[in-house]
């Protein structure tokens, strides 16, 4: 019923946009939140005036930053000092936050981060419970020391650690299981984006990454688009490929699943995010928060990205 609706919703917003927002005021809290942007019409192009703008927002979307410090801090004294100073800045903002941190201090900085308001997550996991598997560190264990969040194919693990998609596959599954929350990751090298692969590419790593996963278990499951070539390289994606890309993975999401659960998918950018180029990038309305890098580690410039301002 609701599909009906948008469609008549957009047909009426051809013939009269303003009564299809009269409309739309309406029915809108009958209507579950489904996805930013649901009625998202540019009008006006062939008939020579100005574009109007149609747009039905209905976000059930919770717009998502992280920070990923990566093998930092060296220390779990400096790991407390960087989390106590993180907490300290912590703006206002309208996302929800995590910080995804080296394995051995998240029991430590937790109770500092969590105390405002700041969730924490592993940088990566394993798809095996127990055993010989030397240096891995299970999904359970993340949860025994309070980690929410894993990140799950993160780049430098597919390219340093040769990290396949169908472990990656096992990794998520198991995360779920656990009670996790996944952040898949997903994107292209420079080479493939020169040879304009990237869309081929994130097709695969999302067909491969997401094999068996539910509907209902996407409702945990967040999507990080990184472009490698992005990361950590001073390199920017501009905010217009990004939303490309972002909007084409929505698009695959329906057809691996439906509107609805497309929807509900949040989709963050990860690659060189900074204070300068945050708000242009959280402005599209496929981009529904950021991965960050070297500017989590920074608690001023961190905190400027959680404060963002869309544009």
């Amino acid at each position: 019923e609701k599909m009906k609706l948008f469609s008549v919703l957009a047909i009426l917003a051809l013939a009269s946009p303003a009564a299809a927002f009269l409309v739309s005021k309406s029915f809108a809290p009958a209507l579950k939140p489904a996805m930013k942007n649901s009625v998202n019409l540019h009008l006006g192009s062939r008939s020579g005036r100005q574009g109007v703008r149609f747009e039905l927002a209905m976000s059930g979307r919770v717009p998502f930053i992280a920070g990923n410090w990566k093998m930092n801090p060296e220390t779990v004294e400096q790991a407390l000092d960087l989390a106590k100073t993180v907490a300290g800045l912590k703006a206002k903002t309208q996302a929800q936050v995590a910080v995804f941190v080296p394995h051995p201090f998240i029991a430590a900085v937790r109770p500092i981060l969590e105390g405002a308001g700041i969730e924490v997550g592993a940088q990566s996991c394993f798809a095996e419970q127990r055993g010989a598997y030397t240096g891995a560190t299970s999904t359970s264990m993340i949860k025994s020391v309070g980690g929410k969040h894993v990140l799950v194919g993160h780049s430098e693990r597919r390219s340093v650690f040769k990290y396949t998609d169908e472990m990656i596959n096992g990794m998520v599954h198991k995360a779920l299981k656990d009670g996790l929350c996944p952040i898949l990751c997903i994107g292209e090298t420079k080479e493939e984006y020169e040879s304009k692969l990237n869309k081929q590419i994130c097709a695969v790593h999302l067909s491969k990454g997401l094999k068996g996963v539910t509907k209902e278990q996407m409702k945990r499951v967040t999507v990080a688009y990184e472009p490698v070539w992005a990361i950590g390289t001073g390199l920017v994606c501009d905010p217009e490929t990004a939303q490309d890309v972002h909007a084409f993975v929505r698009s695959w999401l329906t057809s691996m699943y439906d509107a609805e659960t497309a929807a509900g998918v949040r989709i963050q950018y990860g690659g060189s995010v900074t204070p300068e180029s945050v708000d242009d990038l959280m402005a599209k309305p496929d981009i529904d928060g950021c991965l960050v890098g070297g500017a989590s580690l920074d608690p001023a410039k961190f905190a400027r990205i959680i404060a963002y301002i869309p544009k």
